[in-house]
């Protein structure tokens, strides 16, 4: 497969046209700034999580993002009716196990979701997609203590496993679906200086899958848009702070000439 820069601008127009409903079940520490990357974005967000209304939430969505990150009995009930019910309408999950392997509750209440409703995308860092996969590895906190190529062979796993895509945040991104696999090379090093980035890229996963039904370019593509949106906002950057500012408003004034001229070839070695 080979991905074209236009197509990623096509695709970000047709967000920016439609401005598909994600449906987020997310966690607190990032609802402010993932409701804000996906409005700049120019998708739709909205956040519900009590169980008396997720499945009726969902019916009206593009796509469902569920993101563990803050977990409480309550949210796991709304999580699973959600996502039963984005099954039976054949509307795309999109699944971040965040802190999976720190926890054994965390890692099992993953793997209980997962089998109520198979993903379109899981997407996580390395270490969280080691430990959905049964690697014994130890997440850092929510952070990963190992590599995205460390991980290759558990999202190929789990790629086969749930019959999705697994996308594993990186210095360099690793998408795959089992049978192809990408690399997203775009990217600054002040994104893991501020907290929840994983979680925005999740939840652009959720708006570029609303609008192609080609979960692999989709994927790639939304953690492009990612990459190139923090290369962007760390060229006005003065830190972690001022970055979150103009990290919001790369995604919003994004066009197709600053996507081909930050290209770099998913394709690439």
């Amino acid at each position: 497969m080979k991905l074209k820069f236009k197509n990623l601008s096509d695709d970000l127009q047709k967000v920016r046209d439609t401005a598909p409903l994600v449906h987020n079940i997310t966690n607190y520490v990032v609802m402010n700034n993932t409701a804000n990357a996906l409005l700049s974005i120019g998708a739709s967000p909205v956040m519900a999580h009590a169980a008396e209304e997720v499945a009726e939430m969902v019916t009206l969505a593009s796509a469902l993002v569920i993101n563990i990150g803050t977990l409480s009995k309550e949210w796991i009930s709304g999580m699973a009716i959600a996502m039963a019910a984005a099954h039976e309408k054949g509307i795309p999950i999109i699944f971040d196990p965040v802190g999976a392997g720190a926890t054994e509750f965390r890692t099992r209440t993953c793997l209980s979701l997962l089998e109520r409703a198979a993903p379109a995308v899981i997407r996580g860092n390395a270490s969280e997609v080691m430990a959905l996969a049964g690697d014994c590895v130890q997440t850092k906190g929510v952070d990963s203590s190992a590599a995205a190529s460390d991980a290759e062979s558990a999202a190929l796993a789990l790629a086969k496993k749930y019959d999705c895509v697994v996308c594993v945040s990186g210095a360099i991104d690793l998408i795959t679906d089992g049978r192809q696999t990408m690399r997203v090379r775009n990217g600054h090093a002040l994104m893991p200086k501020v907290t929840g980035l994983g979680c925005t890229a999740t939840a652009l996963i959720g708006a570029f899958c609303a609008v192609n039904k080609d979960i692999l370019v989709a994927t790639s593509h939304a953690m492009m848009v990612m990459g190139i949106c923090g290369e962007l906002a760390a060229a006005q950057a003065t830190g972690p702070g001022s970055f979150q500012v103009h990290l919001i408003d790369a995604f919003y004034n994004l066009n197709a000439e600053q996507v081909e001229a930050h290209w770099l070839d998913p394709e690439a070695k």
